[in-house]
């Protein structure tokens, strides 16, 4: 099973050169990928594509990146430039947002945002496929006079949404080649995600879709106090409305219950589970969460998870 963790977030920045030698422990301890969350600072793609360069061998991955305020041209050209300077290494993820940022930061109305994703991906799979479009829909125009293909950029980058509600799982199925659900335990992806978002595919003719569940956890001695600090660095989630749905979904009453925290074996026991909820990865977050002696714990075994 291929294992990943978060090397950035909105809460962890780091400089550029410190995120380099973070990623090279990461793939030496054996790990598959590291992934970067968009913020305010760093540009993900960008970061993404920098540390891919020069760290071969690992995969790296933006989770994820809200498609309002941005377009598919655009977004294209930033992912095909990070898979060509990656060799082939890059994962695309996208997201709707949330209605707070995208109405309160970047002052756009939160409307259809259902829609705004068909009409995003239908856009931006032939423009990631062959630097082509001609797409007119209701809520976005994307048209390419010359080429917009990027000498190197293959195989087609890997298109990833962060779905877990119903119609975004029924989208993504359709139109993407996985997902990046985020605190959903392993009874909402066995029950509810897995099955919506696999059954969308099959039925538009598309290979099973990849699960890559993006969970917090650590491997610890003091579970205890990691869960203190998760539950006031997650608290925010419990606000979101589709948080809060799938955080009831998986059982829980508050997000910091779905970390996974604990020695080597209850955490490789934990991980097992989401691999048998229908996970095809795991990614890590939160490494911030506990010390340095507790991440080095953590990537080793999830290094040694990985190689099998």
């Amino acid at each position: 099973m291929n294992l990943g963790v978060t090397l950035s977030s909105t809460s962890r920045q780091l400089p550029l050169d410190d995120t380099v030698a973070l990623a090279r422990e990461a793939r030496d301890a054996g790990l598959h990928s590291g992934w970067f969350g968009q913020s305010f600072a760093y540009d993900s793609p960008s970061l993404a594509a920098i540390v891919g360069r020069e760290v071969p061998g690992l995969h790296v991955g933006t989770a994820a990146l809200p498609i309002f305020g941005r377009h598919p041209l655009l977004v294209s050209s930033q992912a095909q430039t990070a898979q060509a300077a990656t060799g082939g290494r890059y994962h695309l993820g996208l997201a709707l947002g949330t209605r707070h940022l995208t109405e309160g930061a970047f002052g756009l109305p939160y409307q259809r945002p259902i829609g705004l994703l068909r009409e995003f991906l239908t856009a931006l799979r032939p423009l990631l496929e062959t630097g082509e479009a001609d797409f007119h829909g209701e809520l976005l125009t994307a048209t390419t006079p010359y080429s917009a293909s990027v000498p190197g950029a293959r195989p087609t980058v890997p298109v990833l949404v962060a779905a877990m509600g119903p119609q975004a799982l029924r989208v993504s199925g359709e139109l993407a080649d996985g997902i990046l659900p985020f605190l959903a335990g392993p009874r909402a992806l066995a029950e509810h995600i897995v099955p919506a978002v696999t059954a969308a595919a099959d039925a538009a003719g598309r290979p099973a879709p990849r699960i890559v569940a993006l969970v917090p956890g650590a491997v610890t001695d003091d579970a205890e106090g990691v869960r203190r600090r998760a539950a006031e660095a997650l608290a925010l989630y419990e606000r979101v409305p589709s948080y809060q749905r799938v955080i009831e979904l998986s059982g829980a009453g508050r997000a910091a219950d779905l970390a996974v925290l604990g020695d080597e074996e209850t955490v490789a026991a934990e991980i097992r589970r989401y691999r048998d909820a229908g996970a095809t990865e795991v990614v890590f977050t939160a490494t911030d969460l506990s010390g340095e002696d507790d991440r080095r714990r953590t990537w080793k075994l999830l290094g040694e998870l990985s190689r099998g």
